[in-house]
């Protein structure tokens, strides 16, 4: 027999506010394990159950169920939770904050990688599907930002739910994946690869970017075929939740809750931490300033992914320890899990946004590219924006105009 702690402040909400789930897969918001055993009986009882929740029924609940499944709820009383409504329209604003610098940034680097006259710098390939990538993932954070405005509802139908979920998911573990793809690559070129001819190595990068596209699109397909729309027949509120087979939900919510973590977080930030340590050191007999800022550069690389994505990998789990009861059940404990879920999947967000300065604006070639795109193809002498050919412009008209920059 296991027991079900619920919230009980609401009718639906009792339930569904377990599963929050505003960006599904990885990215789900309040889906707690002890609350997922609900699941077998949301999908077996009528909605006016719910009903039991209800403030001042504290009796245990009991719904059918088969056999050794059947599950006894108790239903424990927790407060609203404080400020609930400020968190989530301050974190709505700094999603649309996310969405434009991310848009505008992302879209730079793929409109400049594509026009670029010379693509001949080794993680080209990467860097132009990185940011197609994280293009992606801001372009879905609009439909995240109305769920979360209306706490966390979801009225734009299970149809949207479904694409929106696998889209966000395939270019989140895309963007990660192609991270750690880039580190090996940078590697294997300068110690191993670097005399291997310019086409063999070319071939490779776009196989294995197709790879990381296949792979991302395996990865995050199971969760997606689960997701159904519930709509609560008291009050017509609509969510998008994950609805698991009824049999063995624990242990689908656990294994969705590990590939999270390992293949999400755990492998790519060991492989970018080894292989960028050990470019830092092939790069070290060096000790000219040059050497020194590509040094600093690497460590920025591992910086910023730990950063952006540790702490979100930290309350998972968290969740998990929750999950199996590893973790005592408080309605505090709820709260916080609830709040950090939130605060920490936006930081991992912010990586869309930095992405494209690390990977990209601070290359000296890709500069150099984005001088020719942009600042050269406006004639000065006119006073007009008169468009000029971008290829006109020499590489000592560059490092001219880079010196008097300086």
């Amino acid at each position: 027999m296991q027991t079900v702690f619920v919230r009980s402040y609401s009718l639906l909400e009792t339930a569904l506010d377990c599963f929050q789930s505003q960006m599904h897969g990885r990215y789900r918001h309040d889906k707690r394990l002890s609350c997922g055993h609900l699941l077998p009986a949301l999908s077996t009882m009528d909605l006016h159950l719910f009903d039991y929740s209800e403030p001042g029924n504290f009796s245990d609940v009991s719904w059918p169920c088969n056999g050794s499944d059947c599950i006894v709820v108790d239903t424990v009383l927790c407060p609203h939770m404080p400020n609930k409504s400020l968190l989530l329209y301050t974190l709505a604003f700094v999603h649309i904050f996310i969405f434009v610098i991310g848009m505008i940034a992302n879209s730079v680097v793929v409109w400049v990688t594509i026009q670029a006259k010379t693509t001949g710098y080794d993680t080209h390939c990467y860097i132009l599907n990185l940011a197609i990538a994280d293009l992606w993932v801001v372009v879905t954070i609009p439909v995240w930002v109305v769920s979360l405005v209306q706490h966390n509802q979801w009225p734009m139908g299970e149809l949207t739910c479904k694409i929106t979920h696998l889209i966000f998911s395939i270019n989140l573990f895309g963007s990660i994946f192609f991270l750690t793809c880039m580190s090996v690559d940078r590697y294997l070129s300068l110690t191993y690869f670097a005399g291997t001819s310019s086409r063999r190595k070319k071939a490779v990068r776009r196989t294995v970017c197709v790879l990381v596209w296949l792979l991302a699109f395996c990865v995050s397909l199971p969760d997606t075929y689960y997701l159904k729309t519930v709509t609560s027949a008291s009050n017509n509120e609509t969510y998008c939740r994950s609805f698991y087979p009824e049999h063995s939900v624990k242990e689908w919510l656990i294994s969705m809750e590990l590939v999270s973590v390992v293949l999400g977080f755990a492998v790519p930030s060991c492989v970018i931490a080894v292989f960028y340590c050990l470019l830092a050191r092939a790069i070290s007999a060096s000790g000219d300033q040059e050497k020194q800022t590509s040094r600093k550069i690497i460590f920025s690389y591992v910086v910023v992914f730990l950063v952006c994505w540790l702490p979100y990998h930290v309350v998972v789990l968290l969740d998990i320890f929750s999950i199996l009861h590893y973790l005592p059940f408080t309605c505090q404990l709820e709260n916080f899990l609830f709040t950090a879920l939130h605060v920490t999947q936006c930081l991992s967000l912010v990586h869309c946004c930095v992405n494209p300065v690390l990977y990209s604006f601070i290359n000296r070639n890709y500069r150099y590219e984005l001088m020719k795109a942009f600042i050269f193809k406006y004639s000065a002498k006119t006073g007009l924006t008169k468009l000029i050919d971008a290829s006109r412009v020499s590489e000592t008209e560059y490092s001219a105009l880079e010196q008097n920059t300086k």
